[in-house]
């Protein structure tokens, strides 16, 4: 072991900041040696990386780590791909982080040694579809074509995911990524100055609630990250009319529903509904499912696209099994309201979401709710 190296492994748990570290790495690193911060990174981790509370540790870590994935160029890609393969640190999550960052950051010529190298099978498929989400041409990238067209990684949870972005997926909103950190935009949030809702003096016909658990498990898909950190709350529930419903009637509807996410709402508290393209519905799902809540980071773009998607499916009533192009044509089918409202059930600080699909056929409606907070 390099000894510049065997000294900061054993004085890291003694420093009261790593910002010396930081420099030593980024020294060697601008000299042109883009090895030193992975051989360092796989050091550091045989050592304390079953000790994941060590703080020095993860920081360290994480900013080796990043500016490999994010600085561009073929050397650095790979030893990235070295780093985070190596049997000290390989693990699912880390598999779908480096996978968004590698994609912010590189060429896909330059990535395409993680699919002839030694990187997961996760990493590949998570880095796949990194590079769809940002209008990368799988099928015509060398390197990364026969991979990702090939039968055999099919039965991947991300397989069932088409090569290509639809229209639908045009809005995501993908972190930017720097060795400092990550910022990404937030498409949803407290409720804004919009003008209430006019509640159209409608007759909204008799309701029954329909909802089973595991439609609601999988209407909340996107946002179930929210609720498994901390302060999170969801509400997915579906009904169920006995004659058709008219879109000008989904306001009024929505406060008859009995909903805990509108209790108080269009008297006490200003409730405002609009019909949106699904293109908002899936941008504010991905959003919520890719970069997370308050206090997680969310599952990253691949799989955030995946959840996204199940959510989709579930609010449009996709029937179970369908295809991608299937769900698709659903969802369009669907008429899709975006709602807001200033009740006490939705925290209003940065974390809110109110969607309610009505389904073709207008008998059927799902909302799914959804806010979280520092």
């Amino acid at each position: 072991m390099n000894e510049q190296i065997q000294k900061i492994v054993a004085e890291l748990p003694n420093l009261k900041n790593v910002t010396g570290v930081w420099a030593a790495v980024d020294d060697r690193f601008a000299q042109g040696d883009s090895a030193f911060p992975a051989d360092l990174g796989i050091a550091l981790a045989g050592t304390y990386g079953s000790e994941g509370q060590l703080w020095q540790y993860r920081s360290v870590f994480d900013r080796v780590l990043r500016l490999l994935a994010t600085t561009p160029g073929f050397d650095n890609a790979s030893q990235a791909l070295r780093l985070v393969s190596s049997t000290e640190v390989a693990g699912r999550k880390l598999d779908r982080y480096t996978a968004s960052l590698l994609a912010s950051g590189h060429e896909p010529a330059d990535l395409a040694v993680a699919f002839s190298g030694h990187a997961s099978e996760e990493l590949r498929a998570c880095l796949v579809h990194e590079l769809v989400l940002r209008g990368v041409d799988i099928e015509a990238t060398p390197g990364i074509a026969g991979w990702a067209t090939s039968p055999h990684w099919h039965h991947h949870p991300l397989g069932w995911l088409p090569l290509t972005l639809s229209d639908v997926e045009g809005c995501a909103d993908l972190p930017s990524y720097g060795t400092g950190g990550s910022s990404h935009s937030m498409p949803y949030g407290p409720p804004d100055s919009r003008e209430p809702a006019a509640i159209a003096d409608v007759r909204v016909p008799s309701v029954e609630e329909t909802t089973g658990p595991a439609t609601a498990t999988a209407m909340a898909k996107a946002v179930a990250n929210w609720a498994e950190a901390y302060n999170g709350r969801i509400e997915a529930r579906v009904f169920e009319f006995a004659e058709p419903l008219g879109v000008g009637a989904v306001p009024k509807a929505l406060l008859a529903l009995g909903l805990k996410c509108l209790h108080g709402a269009g008297k006490k508290a200003a409730l405002s509904v609009d019909v949106r393209p699904p293109a908002r519905a899936w941008q504010l799902l991905f959003a919520a499912a890719s970069t997370g809540g308050a206090y997680n980071s969310g599952s990253f773009g691949a799989y955030g696209r995946l959840a996204a998607w199940q959510s989709m499916a579930a609010l449009s009533r996709s029937p179970q099994g369908a295809t991608a192009d299937e769900v698709e044509a659903r969802v369009r089918d669907c008429t899709w309201h975006v709602f807001e409202a200033g009740t006490k059930w939705f925290e209003q600080v940065a974390w809110d979401i109110g969607l309610a699909a009505l389904a073709p056929g207008h008998r059927h409606l799902s909302v799914l709710a959804a806010t979280d907070t520092d």
